[in-house]
């Protein structure tokens, strides 16, 4: 209730304002959706892609990268807590270990469990933009890319400035941040640190987080190379995250680290871009937090690795190749110490026909890993642009997965993995339209995956307690996806409503839910709204809501609302989460916060 008055009062306070610094809107029509070895300009790709501006996310009322994400039709994030808690990434109905996460183009998948892909996720305030990538995309990036996968692309203006912020909240929340970009003559610099804290909303749900982040590029007058290096320090109380709701002590802590390197060649027909990069995430679980000499489990993974991607263009079109050679390190006091060495090549090749209306791109990967032998993954992406606004595309394709170690080799009292699992193995394909314009755009696709060999922990009846990872039989997934956008003017002001609506049908269910652990949380249907508005020159607001219905017949409505006010280099914000007390639980046994309101306060040294 007490949320509910503050949110209502701040609403209000949108009708007094004066001066508001305007935020450079991105124009969507001239990024180049450059995560791939083809560099493309956004209209003219053939896939499903959102691309969340840094407009966009400045309008989202999100605080971190969960909840944007949440606002994406399609993309399912499982959270745990309020913003500094675990979450799991999920994209049309696949598993956490089926989504890949890149920064900068780096591949940050972890062969120990896909469980810890958010751990990396950066700071809103280092991020230009963020690229979704739905649907199959193993030929694309390789291995995890299985229902699809999500680019992190941080700032490229390191520009000179220094941004504080701060924040209080509900629960405890206690937030602080500085930013920090400087501009040398043949160098530039962005640094960002924060701490993100909380009491916790309920018993043992506090955490302690702390992200550090770096970018330079040097050498900028000649041949520039571009350094990113990110460290993530997770503290977490995790009530009900695993076992049972009863398990009320549990404690997580992970760490998860990231240095990488990057060039670019480039002459008129040929780009050459060499990276090298070595990604760290160490785990930590205790299933009594004040006994640390009880249950714990530790895992520390290492990943180097070398990627070579290119493209030459010629008369015939373009031609996209790449290899992608890396090394991987397990050390665990559960799973042992394992190793794995993994090589990718790619190749594609872009070409137009009929006036350059109709575009065909067909491609393959070809992986070779020293633990499953090779596998080559073909797919190909077809678009018809009936105008400058208008196009129809479809692709298919076959994707892949590898069992994590987790699958092969954990052990608990309730859980097994098992050493003689398979690769997961999906042909998919997906028809869609498109139209794109300044004030409005719009997509709509259908999509169709059919799955051999998927992996989910069952036992073989109910009055067994030990689930067992397993191959289970096919699993055929089919979808609808809508998605739209309408910009508009109210005294000069521009305006946002966007909206967007993802159907997902599998027969999972089929497998016997009684003896299932994992697989029955779908989302079937997601809806997605914001109204993003100004009236006054120095005062914004926001409004979100989000329904979810899941295939176990659980539904839920959530209302998120923020509202900002800009007083020359000065901006104080408030975010207003759950307005409306829903009752709601996204994974496990972790019942999602009540309404809850943050307060911030940012300046900036320009």
């Amino acid at each position: 209730m007490k949320t509910k008055l503050i949110l209502l009062a701040i609403l209000m306070s949108c009708f007094l304002g004066v001066s508001q610094e305007k935020l450079q809107k991105q124009n969507l029509d001239t990024v180049v959706i450059a995560s791939t070895r083809i560099d493309l300009p956004f209209k003219e790709n053939s896939r499903t892609i959102n691309i969340i501006s840094s407009e966009a996310i400045k309008n989202s009322a999100a605080t971190n990268i969960a909840d944007l994400l949440q606002q994406v039709a399609g993309v399912d994030i499982r959270r745990r807590g309020t913003a500094g808690s675990q979450a799991d990434l999920y994209i049309r109905g696949g598993s956490f270990d089926q989504t890949l996460l890149l920064i900068d183009g780096i591949k940050m998948d972890d062969a120990q469990t896909g469980h810890h892909t958010m751990n990396a996720a950066l700071p809103i305030e280092v991020i230009e933009r963020i690229e979704i990538i739905k649907g199959p995309a193993a030929r694309v990036f390789g291995q995890n890319a299985f229902t699809g996968a999500i680019n992190i692309v941080t700032k490229k203006e390191l520009k000179n400035k220094v941004a504080i912020k701060v924040e209080a909240g509900s629960f405890g929340q206690l937030n602080g941040g500085v930013t920090i970009g400087t501009d040398l003559e043949n160098s530039s610099h962005l640094v960002h640190i924060e701490k993100v804290t909380s009491e916790g909303y309920r018993y043992n749900s506090d955490y302690d987080n702390s992200s550090y982040f770096i970018k330079s590029i040097f050498n900028k007058n000649k041949q520039a190379i571009e350094m990113v290096t990110s460290f993530q320090d997770r503290k977490l109380g995790a009530n009900g995250y695993y076992a049972s709701a009863s398990a009320v002590d549990q404690y997580v802590a992970t760490q998860n680290s990231l240095i990488g390197f990057s060039t670019a060649f480039k002459t008129e027909k040929l780009t050459l871009k060499p990276k090298v990069y070595w990604r760290r995430n160490q785990g930590e679980f205790l299933y009594v937090r004040s006994n640390p000499t009880g249950y714990r489990n530790l895992h520390i993974s290492n990943k180097i690795g070398a990627e070579l991607n290119g493209s030459y263009t010629s008369k015939a079109g373009i031609t996209g190749f790449g290899v992608d050679v890396s090394k991987i390190y397990l050390e665990s006091n559960n799973l042992g110490s394992r190793n794995r060495f993994m090589t990718t090549l790619f190749l594609e090749h872009r070409f137009k026909v009929f006036n350059d209306k109709l575009d065909v791109t067909p491609g393959v990967a070809v992986t070779y890993f020293s633990d499953f032998d090779f596998y080559a993954f073909p797919g190909l992406d077809i678009g018809y642009k009936i105008n400058d606004a208008l196009k129809v595309y479809g692709n298919i394709g076959y994707t892949y997965r590898v069992p994590t170690y987790t699958d092969l080799f954990y052990t608990s009292p309730d859980t097994a993995g098992n050493p003689d699992l398979e690769v997961e193995e999906a042909f998919a394909l997906e028809i869609g339209i498109k139209y794109f314009s300044p004030k409005f755009s719009g997509s709509v696709a259908v999509y169709n995956r059919d799955a051999q060999n998927l992996i989910d922990y069952i036992r073989p009846n109910t009055t067994e307690t030990v689930y067992t990872a397993t191959n289970i039989t096919d699993v055929n997934t089919k979808g609808l996806e809508v998605e739209a956008a309408y910009h508009f003017k109210l005294n000069t002001f521009n305006q946002t409503l966007a909206v967007g609506y993802n159907f997902l049908d599998d027969d999972i269910l089929n497998q016997n839910k009684e003896l299932s652990r994992y697989s029955l949380n779908t989302l079937k249907h997601h809806f997605t709204a914001r109204l993003s508005t100004q009236l006054f020159k120095n005062i914004s607001q926001n409004i979100i809501y989000k329904h979810a219905e899941r295939t176990v017949g659980t539904s839920y409505n959530v209302w998120d609302a923020s509202v900002a006010v800009n007083i020359k280099q000065l901006e104080l914000m408030v975010t207003a989460s759950n307005i409306f007390d829903a009752d709601y639980i996204e994974t496990g046994f972790v019942p999602m916060p009540p309404s809850n309101v943050l307060f911030g306060l940012r300046y900036n040294l320009n």
